[in-house]
């Protein structure tokens, strides 16, 4: 329980926020702008969960994440969270919660395009052999893999939309998170072109000039990027996940036709309308009532825009990837990725929750060859495409193989570990303190938590066969979740000491 201490001042919570922000984000005081909005400044959601989990000890109640986005900038947020702490001061005996109601949203209505993004009239030539492609989402750890294949599997110029004060910073970007990856090779240099933009702006942030110079000499487009936050609702996340997507179909339909390779994610079926059916690559995706992430709404919203544009007469593929694990052969990954954080807390810990999960991730080399192989071929335009495991193992394959290597784990209940979470874990030294907001946040009218989304019985059964068929005779094949998959994964985590042995 948490009761309230003395209340105090928006000044001094700002002055706490300040410090806090500039620690986390390792820069000096007077670099942090308290009217800048947060998120300008890159903080992803488990730096976001950091903050919030200190200035709930500190201030004596609970916040709801939300509140970040409501109030997005240090000043608005500091001057709520005073107004909250005075008036709870007068009443220590309570259990606060700083709530945030959401407003009833209607994702149909949402999924609206601009009725000026038609594709240019004139005829359409595909081409395998594309000799400029744009790629979004370059900096993102599936976007690093997708510019490595389309390096290898194609001869073309990579335009690469990144955020940067100049091109050469872009290309530092790029080039620094390929190398984290061990992707990186100097020979791809000249091919890799930054385009200084935002996929949050219209026009993706590109001048009008060089926006209508992509559109003219462009052959393709790969959309991979967009905000993962699991904490923030649709409304925070519209911007660069919604309208972002609309840009770039913006660019796609001008002057010339160019196909759309679109990454979506087998979160567009998350609404418990579809829990236990089998869904094919061709399935509609109507239903949306009860897809309560916002990150998984503004992928429902986004997918319905692109498919607006496919019945308007633009050439579209869709990719469904489920979870994106490591690569295959080298076992790198992204460790801040919530899997990976959530793996090494319950280590820590000592306790995984008993639960019926399913292994379904997809390794990230298997998802970015089939996207680039399978824009290639002609006969995949209009189609959609699940990138899922074809066959996933159940949760406890994961356990077994991790109590072989020697680390205590014990499994028990899951309201016992939920338990556990809330007392034992008092430190943001387990990546599981951070992601408390997140894990405890209840949802929809039966209150339930995050991870009761993901059990088996409340998902649906995504159906490959179609996308296993078009990879026959590709020499793609997704690689089995097996001791070998294990064994590269542990090996490459425990090498840069994410994890460790006791």
């Amino acid at each position: 329980m948490m009761t309230a201490k003395k209340s105090l001042t928006a000044a001094e919570i700002q002055a706490w926020l300040l410090s806090n922000l500039a620690e986390t984000l390792q820069v000096a005081l007077d670099q942090v702008d308290t009217e800048q909005p947060l998120d300008t400044y890159g903080l992803d959601s488990t730096q976001a969960m950091v903050i919030v989990t200190k200035a709930e000890k500190m201030l004596g109640f609970k916040i709801a994440p939300t509140l970040l986005w409501h109030y997005p900038t240090i000043a608005s947020l500091s001057q709520r969270l005073a107004e909250e702490s005075q008036e709870l001061a007068s009443d220590v005996e309570e259990t606060f919660t700083v709530k945030n109601v959401a407003p009833i949203l209607d994702l149909s209505a949402e999924a609206v395009l601009d009725p000026n993004i038609r594709p240019a009239s004139g005829h359409f030539v595909f081409t395998s052999e594309p000799k400029n492609v744009f790629i979004t989402g370059g900096t993102g750890f599936l976007g690093a893999f997708l510019i490595y294949e389309l390096l290898q599997q194609t001869n073309a110029d990579i335009y690469c939309l990144v955020r940067g004060a100049h091109p050469e910073e872009g290309k530092q970007k790029l080039k620094k998170n390929l190398q984290s990856y061990g992707l990186w090779n100097e020979i791809f240099r000249p091919r890799l072109i930054p385009v200084i933009g935002d996929l949050s702006q219209p026009l993706l942030g590109i001048s009008k000039d060089t926006f209508e110079m992509l559109a003219a000499n462009l052959d393709s487009i790969y959309h991979s990027a967009a905000t993962l936050n699991y904490v923030y609702p649709y409304s925070a996340l519209k911007t660069p996940n919604v309208l972002g997507t609309q840009e770039v179909l913006r660019l796609a339909c001008l002057f010339k036709v160019k196909p759309v390779h679109y990454v979506s994610s087998v979160a567009v079926f998350e609404s418990p309308f579809y829990a236990g059916k089998i869904v094919k690559e061709d399935d509609n995706f109507e239903h949306w009532q009860g897809i309560f992430l916002g990150y998984s709404q503004t992928k429902w919203v986004a997918e319905k825009l692109v498919t607006i544009a496919r019945d308007r007469g633009l050439p579209v593929t869709i990719h469904r990837p489920p979870l994106i694990a490591g690569d295959s052969q080298t076992g790198a990954c992204n460790t801040d990725d919530f899997i990976n954080l959530v793996i090494k807390g319950c280590i820590q810990m000592g306790y995984f929750p008993d639960v019926d999960y399913r292994l379904d991730a997809s390794p990230v080399d298997y998802v970015s060859k089939s996207i680039v192989y399978l824009s290639k071929q002609e006969e995949s335009l209009g189609k959609a495409f699940h990138l899922q495991h074809p066959a996933p193992v159940p949760f406890s394959d994961l356990l077994a193989w991790m109590d072989s290597l020697g680390f205590a784990i014990q499994t028990i209940p899951y309201q016992e570990w939920q338990t556990k979470l809330i007392n034992d874990i008092s430190s943001a030294e387990n990546p599981l303190y951070t992601l408390r907001p997140f894990l405890l946040e209840s949802w929809s009218e039966e209150q339930i938590t995050i991870p009761d989304l993901y059990l088996q019985s409340r998902r649906p059964i995504i159906n490959c066969e179609a996308t296993l068929n078009a990879l026959a005779g590709s020499g793609i094949a997704c690689p089995p979740m097996d001791t070998q998959l294990f064994m590269t994964y542990s090996t490459y985590l425990l090498q840069n000491g994410f994890l460790n042995v006791a």
